[in-house]
């Protein structure tokens, strides 16, 4: 079952959602509810034990996904990707930036709860 709810949204901010589901060939909606259910969906990093935190600070895509990534970025840029292949590259991207914003974050937090050291510390 689901529900209709009707938002108003500015201008610029609907301007950036269009761009961004034009990008990935998705709807404004569809993509509305997908950041959505993340972002409900998703627990905070800084809230996760210190062994959660480390283990996504070591976070990858899996192999068989970074292998299909790699070869469609590849062809890609040679302009090789039908319609179905731009679509999945896009997707991996999505999943790619997520994976990297967590991850980050997740180094961030290990920083500041002094289970890793900073990056930038001297060896």
């Amino acid at each position: 079952m689901s529900e209709s709810i009707t938002l108003e949204l500015s201008e610029p901010l609907v301007k950036k959602v269009k761009e961004i589901a034009a990008l990935n060939h998705q709807g404004i909606e569809e993509m509305l509810i997908e950041w959505i259910d993340r972002t409900i969906n998703e627990i905070p990093i800084d809230s996760l034990p210190d062994e959660q935190v480390l283990a996504l600070c070591n976070l990858q895509m899996g192999a068989q996904q970074q292998s299909i990534f790699s070869d469609l970025q590849a062809r890609n840029s040679e302009g090789q990707l039908n319609a179905e292949e731009i679509s999945k590259l896009n997707g991996l991207m999505q999943i790619y930036r997520h994976g990297s914003v967590r991850k980050a974050k997740a180094i961030q937090v290990a920083v500041m709860r002094g289970l890793i050291p900073a990056l930038n510390a001297a060896s």
